[in-house]
């Protein structure tokens, strides 16, 4: 009968299945301005509560290791693993992008799921007011250009740590686990569920009873976070991968019950 269901398949399902998520930033004003990163509509709780895993990732990036960064403008070193080295500390002038500083580098986190969200907002902001293109727009060419693109890739690493779904999906990739965003899912038993949400959500006939879907749903959400941060830190990938296709059909469903209420 399930079978059948499903290949009855509705904008609704499909929009599910397909989603792509779309995140828009604004740019920053002279009045320091910090760009938005919330999507449009209403999202499951940014910070999982943290559980004190304590886990120290497998970090593959060459900053670990003492090596020395010189700024271009007074010739300054400092050494990598010991702060990211966005602005020369010595004469202030912003560095060129550093590609092997990773994101959770860059606000002073531990690699893990986990994290505080507070920590990360106040790092957040103290990089853009010193990334700010009104602090910088006396200086030559090339430091505007360095600051425009380290805002943007402050602003990346960001978003992208305060999503649940994306900071999972970066930690794998920082691990070397391939995660496929457009992957065709064949398990059975989560597009069964999907199928019976989407019906339950049709069948709602008020806001009261979509909020209850919702809360569902939301709980749903959180106990794939915490099975993801479980197998993160056994290093059990397939199971984080399996977590992670959980937490993004549970993340579209919500936003399309947002669009109904």
């Amino acid at each position: 009968m399930w079978m059948k269901k499903l290949r009855r398949s509705t904008p609704f399902l499909q929009r599910l299945l397909l989603g792509r998520r779309e995140i828009v930033i604004s740019s920053s004003n002279t009045q320091f301005d910090f760009p938005s990163i919330s999507p449009n509509v209403e999202q499951f709780p940014q910070f999982i509560p943290s559980r004190k895993l304590n886990f120290l990732g497998r970090t593959l990036f060459s900053s670990e290791a003492a090596q020395k960064n010189s700024c271009w403008n007074c010739c300054n070193g400092v050494s990598s693993n010991t702060t990211p080295f966005l602005v020369c500390t010595a004469c202030g002038c912003v560095q060129p992008v550093d590609q092997s500083v990773d994101y959770f580098q860059i606000f002073g986190l531990e690699k893990k799921y986990e994290i505080e969200g507070e920590n990360l907002e106040r790092k957040y902001k103290d990089w853009q007011r010193k990334l700010h293109p009104d602090l910088v727009h006396t200086k030559s060419q090339k430091e505007r250009e360095y600051a425009a693109e380290q805002s943007a890739r402050v602003i990346d690493a960001y978003r992208t740590l305060t999503d649940p779904l994306s900071r999972a999906i970066y930690l794998l990739k920082l691990e070397g686990v391939h995660v496929d965003e457009e992957e065709k899912i064949n398990d059975v038993e989560l597009l069964t569920e999907m199928l019976e949400i989407r019906e339950t959500v049709e069948e709602a006939d008020d806001s009261q009873a979509l909020k209850q879907i919702q809360g569902q749903i939301q709980g749903k959400f959180e106990q794939s976070s915490i099975s993801f941060a479980d197998a993160f830190q056994s290093r059990k990938y397939e199971e984080a991968l399996a977590a992670i296709r959980r937490l993004t059909y549970y993340k579209r469903a919500n936003e399309e019950i947002v669009k109904k209420l």
